[in-house]
């Protein structure tokens, strides 16, 4: 099996009022372009992740998430496509989503731990039984993450360089993205080398480990555990999603035509913006945002979205 697949997604000029009236350029990066189903960030995790299973000799990549996951529905959707083998570990019960019909249909096989037995991920050992029950599978962490998964971020780098002309940018002074586990912000880290800053908008609480993921990434590359700057963006809780958040989604997709999910990049931008209106960055910045997808997931909250939104409307 081999893959001969090197997406590319826009760099594209994100126009909204806030920004316009604090003079801070934002070049937005439309990963959630690059296609209709491998969407967002999740492929350029993954990839090392398929890299690494096929020098192994296996058949195909077992992996975890939730029932809304957008690392699970880009898993199933390239094994289909590309003709591997696929496993999820699923968090809860049993239950029918848009995102598990998806799986199903793509040819996932699907386990349902329920919620203690997906606590028990971060043990020692949690990977030996499904390792025996499915040999031929390579184990993948959590939304892709890890060293291998961060070294396939690496490659945004050069995919914004090379399109700054576009926007008429020399150059840009830093990076802003949502983070669920950190990976592929250490994959910015890792590629700017402390060049420029890369602002990452926590998308879940603390106690998820995303600060303990990318410390442990950046000591693997080899790197001081600097050049990067954490806020909280998660407004309570992962998921959690409020009326405030739901009308800036919507205001900001009328205002900007760019579709947005409520868990990472509405949250990542509504901390922009918090951010921006504080004073936080100079007239004349230029950043780069990364859209990291995760649209897909956003079919089963459509209606609350909604409903939250008509509150402050």
């Amino acid at each position: 099996m081999q893959i001969d697949w090197s997406p590319q997604a826009p760099l594209q000029p994100l126009r909204l009022g806030w920004l316009a009236a604090a003079g801070v350029d934002v070049g937005l990066l439309r990963l959630d372009l690059i296609d209709p189903l491998i969407s967002g960030n999740k492929w350029f995790k993954l990839a090392p992740h398929l890299a690494n299973a096929m020098r192994s000799g296996a058949r195909g990549l077992i992996s975890l998430g939730g029932p809304h996951s957008n690392h699970l529905h880009a898993l199933a959707a390239a094994g289909q496509r590309f003709g591997f083998a696929t496993a999820g570990l699923l968090r809860g019960e049993a239950q029918d989503t848009p995102t598990v019909r998806d799986l199903q249909s793509f040819g996932m096989t699907l386990h349902w731990l329920g919620y203690g037995g997906y606590r028990e991920r971060h043990r020692d050992g949690f990977w030996r039984a499904w390792r025996e029950r499915h040999p031929d599978l390579h184990p993948v962490p959590e939304g892709g993450g890890g060293f291998p998964g961060a070294l396939g971020c690496t490659v945004l780098r050069e995919m914004v360089q090379c399109q700054l002309a576009e926007l008429g940018w020399g150059d840009y002074d830093g990076w802003w993205l949502a983070a669920g586990t950190g990976t592929t912000a250490a994959g910015l880290i890792i590629a700017e080398e402390g060049a420029r800053p890369v602002h990452v908008a926590l998308a879940v609480p603390e106690s998820h480990g995303v600060v303990l993921q990318v410390k442990a990434i950046l000591a693997e590359a080899g790197l001081v555990d600097g050049g990067y700057r954490l806020l909280d963006a998660c407004r309570g809780g992962f998921a959690r999603l409020d009326a405030e958040l739901a009308r800036f989604i919507l205001d900001c997709e009328r205002e900007a035509g760019i579709p947005l999910d409520p868990l990472y990049t509405g949250k990542a931008l509504l901390a922009l913006r918090d951010q921006v209106g504080s004073g936080a960055f100079a007239r004349g910045t230029r950043l780069v945002f990364v859209h990291t997808g995760g649209l897909q997931g956003r079919r089963a909250l459509e209606e609350r979205i909604q409903a939250l939104a008509a509150r402050v409307s």
